[in-house]
C-alpha cells in the first residue's frame, strides 16, 4: 500500500488560476509565512533607548515568573521555576536549558501565592486539587504532602519548610473576582457619576471590606497535617508572606481601599506579636506591596503622603523599629518595586498614566541606587537615631516598556548572582519571561 500523502497537482486544486496569478498566490502566502515567523518575539536584543542586553528566557507563548515576593529560585541560585502553558517548568540560568517539572498544573498568574521554591531543599511546593504537593526539580519526584482546609489557598511556605501559610473564611465566602467589575456594570459616584475604572475598582473593595466576613489566616503542618487557625477577625486579610530567614514570622495585609485600611501587619505563628507596621499621619496616605528585606530583618512597601502626590519606598527594621525612606520622583513609581539579594539595589517594573501615580513616562524597567540624605557639615540631630531616616532612589532605565499592557504586571526579580532582574512582559504581543542583564552591553 502506498503510505505516501496523497497530494493533489496544483492544476487541480486552482482550476480557475492562471499560471500568473497562482505565482502570485504562493508569492503572498510565502510572505505570510514569514511574517507569522516575524511575529516570533526575539530571542535577544540591546533596548536602543537604554543600552542594556535583554534576553528571552521563555519559549513558548504565555509563559510567566511568578509574583514579585514569591521565591521562584532554589537556594543554589542555578535555577528558577516559571509557569508555562504545560504547567510548572524549571530553567537553568546559565544554560537556558527548560524542563517541564509539573505537567498539568494550570496557575493563575494574577495570584499571589500557590506556588513556590524551598529555601533549603531544592522542592518546589505547590497546591493541587486541594492538598499541598512537592516535586523536587532536579529527580522529578513527587508527593502529596497534606490536605488543606476546605476553600483554602496556599500563600507561601516557610523557611525550614515545614508549614504552608494562608487565609480562610469562617463565613460567607466571596464568589466571582472580588474587586473588579462585572462585564457592563456601572459604578457611579455621589452626584450619579460614571466612576473612573480606578474609582470603581476602590468602591467594589470597599463593598467587599463592609461585608465584615470572619476571616482567620492558618498554617498547615507539612510533617503531619495539623492545621492551627489564628489572627481570628472581620478585617480582609491576604498577601501572606513567610519570613526568608524565620520559620514563624507571617507579614500579612488588610485588603481594601488602601486609603482606609491599615495594610501592613506581622504576626508569629502562634497568634502572638501582632503588630501594625505602618502607621498612618495624613488623610489619604497609602502604603503597601510589601516584601521582606532579604535577611528576614526588616519589610520594605510602596509608600505616598498622600496617594498619587509623593512617592516613597519605606523600611522598617522588626527589632528596632528604626525606619528609613527613599523617596523617588513620578515617573519612577512602579506597581511592585523588590530587593537585591544583599540589600543594596531595589528594582522596580514601573506602571502606566492610568496608575495611582499617572505617571506622563512610566513604562520602564528600573534599578534604583539607594542615597541617603547625609548630615549637613557632620552637624547631627540630637534626636537623629530615634527619626526617619531619609534618602533618595537614583534610577537607571533598564528596558523600554512603552508597548507593555500594564493590565499585566511585569513584578521583577532580582537573579541570584545580582547580575540580571527577570520579569514578565507582554511587550511583543504574548506574554512572556525576560531577563535585562544590569552591566550595559559593551
Amino acid at each position: 500500500m502506498n503510505k505516501r500523502l496523497n497530494l493533489l497537482p496544483l492544476p487541480s486544486i486552482f482550476p480557475v488560476m492562471s499560471a500568473l496569478s497562482l505565482r502570485i498566490f504562493l508569492f503572498l502566502g510565502l510572505l505570510r509565512a514569514v511574517s507569522l515567523v516575524a511575529a516570533e518575539p526575539p530571542t535577544e536584543w540591546i533596548d536602543a533607548d537604554t543600552g542594556h542586553r535583554v534576553v528571552r528566557l521563555s519559549r513558548e507563548p504565555e509563559s510567566a515568573s511568578l509574583y514579585f515576593h514569591q521565591n521562584p529560585f532554589t537556594a543554589e541560585g542555578d535555577k528558577m521555576v516559571f509557569v508555562t502553558p504545560g504547567g510548572l517548568s524549571v530553567i537553568d540560568l546559565k544554560t537556558h536549558e527548560i524542563k517541564l517539572i509539573v505537567p498539568g498544573l494550570k496557575y493563575t498568574v494574577r495570584g499571589s501565592g500557590g506556588v513556590e521554591v524551598g529555601r533549603k531543599t531544592r522542592n518546589v511546593y505547590y497546591e493541587k486539587d486541594g492538598a499541598i504537593w512537592v516535586t523536587h526539580i532536579d529527580t522529578l519526584v513527587t508527593r502529596e504532602l497534606a490536605k488543606l482546609p476546605p476553600d483554602t489557598a496556599m500563600s507561601a511556605i516557610n523557611a525550614d519548610e515545614t508549614l504552608v501559610a494562608g487565609t480562610l473564611y469562617e463565613g460567607e465566602k466571596p464568589t466571582g473576582t472580588v474587586g473588579w467589575p462585572a462585564p457592563g456594570q456601572i459604578i457611579r459616584g455621589p452626584q450619579g457619576q460614571e466612576l473612573p475604572f480606578a474609582e470603581q475598582r476602590e468602591v467594589l473593595l470597599n463593598e467587599r471590606l463592609e461585608k465584615k466576613i470572619p476571616m482567620a489566616l492558618f498554617t498547615l503542618d507539612l510533617r503531619n497535617g495539623k492545621v492551627t487557625k489564628f489572627n481570628r477577625a472581620t478585617d480582609w486579610l491576604g498577601h501572606v508572606q513567610f519570613s526568608p530567614t524565620d520559620p514563624q514570622l507571617v507579614v500579612f495585609c488588610h485588603e481594601g481601599p488602601w486609603h482606609r485600611v491599615d495594610r501592613l501587619w506581622a504576626v508569629r505563628t502562634d497568634g502572638s506579636g501582632l503588630k501594625n507596621l505602618h502607621a498612618r499621619t495624613m488623610n489619604m496616605e497609602i502604603a503597601g506591596h510589601e516584601f521582606f528585606a532579604p535577611d528576614g530583618k526588616g519589610m520594605w512597601y510602596d509608600l505616598q503622603t498622600p496617594r498619587g502626590e509623593d512617592f516613597w519606598v519605606a523600611g522598617v527594621d522588626f527589632a528596632t523599629g528604626k525606619r528609613t525612606r527613599y523617596h523617588l520622583d513620578r515617573n519612577y513609581w512602579s506597581v511592585h518595586f523588590t530587593i537585591s539579594p544583599d540589600g543594596k539595589l531595589f528594582a522596580g517594573d514601573g506602571g502606566d498614566h492610568e496608575m495611582v501615580a499617572h505617571a506622563p513616562d512610566g513604562k520602564w524597567l528600573y534599578l534604583f541606587s539607594p542615597e541617603r540624605v547625609p548630615d549637613v557639615a557632620g552637624i547631627k540631630n540630637p534626636s537623629a537615631d530615634t527619626l526617619i531616616d531619609v534618602g533618595v532612589f537614583k534610577a537607571e532605565r533598564l528596558v523600554n516598556l512603552s508597548q507593555h499592557n500594564y493590565q499585566l504586571e511585569p513584578n521583577v526579580h532580582f537573579s541570584p548572582d545580582m547580575k540580571w532582574i527577570i520579569f514578565r512582559s507582554n511587550l511583543h504581543g504574548a506574554m512572556h519571561v525576560y531577563a535585562v542583564e544590569l552591566a550595559k552591553a559593551k
